[in-house]
């Protein structure tokens, strides 16, 4: 898991990067932070995981520090610098993958919201991962349409973020055409997943098995 710098819009960048045994032919993930301001870096357990289970799948990921956090330069931008933090590193992460055959973001809370407006931004994202989406706090109606399908995985106990301002957003997206979004909820779990991050973990690594034996069924059945 080696140190990266990542050269971003408003200086270096500090990162965390995985890469598959096959750089060739893996697929790519990017990862991103809850808000700087509330503690949020890359090494919050929930964005962690995510990594973890993204490289299980045998993705080549990336997880970073947005502008200001940890070693990572500049300050705070109120979303605008954060979403092209996020831009940059794609970049980064593309450069070193220029074959990957399928690119996917991950998001939690405040991650979640700038991953989904990167999305909207970089038609070649296949996927995304968005856990505790922000919906109660941020404005997610740029998601018209949402380009990509995706799952979206909510705590039930959510007490930043209610359960229900999370399902109101997946209500939007599932009744959209030509995406599949999948809908998780966890009992029991806050809006940082204390005491539940085997159950969030055991959920994404499902998914993202599911997603990639798909993709590559098309991917056969298209030859």
């Amino acid at each position: 898991m080696p140190e990266v710098t990542i050269i971003g819009p408003d200086g270096r960048l500090e990162g965390r990067y995985h890469q598959n045994a096959d750089r060739d032919t893996s697929p790519i993930a990017l990862v991103l932070h809850p808000h700087p301001q509330h503690g949020g870096t890359m090494n919050n357990k929930v964005v962690y995981n995510v990594y973890h289970s993204f490289a299980r799948q045998g993705f080549s990921v990336l997880r970073f520090n947005f502008r200001g956090v940890g070693r990572s330069q500049g300050s705070y931008d109120d979303g605008l610098g954060e979403l092209s933090d996020a831009a940059s590193a794609l970049d980064w992460l593309q450069s070193y993958h220029p074959n990957a055959p399928a690119c996917w973001i991950g998001g939690f809370s405040f991650g979640a919201w700038i991953s989904m407006q990167l999305l909207m931004r970089r038609p070649e994202i296949d996927g995304f991962i968005t856990i505790a989406p922000p919906a109660n706090v941020y404005d997610f109606a740029f998601l018209a349409p949402c380009p990509s399908s995706g799952i979206v995985v909510h705590g039930a106990a959510d007490d930043i973020v209610p359960e229900e301002d999370a399902e109101k957003l997946v209500t939007r997206l599932q009744m959209q055409k030509a995406i599949t979004i999948d809908y998780q909820t966890i009992g029991g779990a806050n809006h940082f997943f204390d005491d539940r991050i085997t159950e969030l973990s055991e959920i994404i690594d499902g998914y993202l098995v599911k997603a990639v034996k798909k993709k590559t069924k098309k991917k056969i059945a298209g030859r």
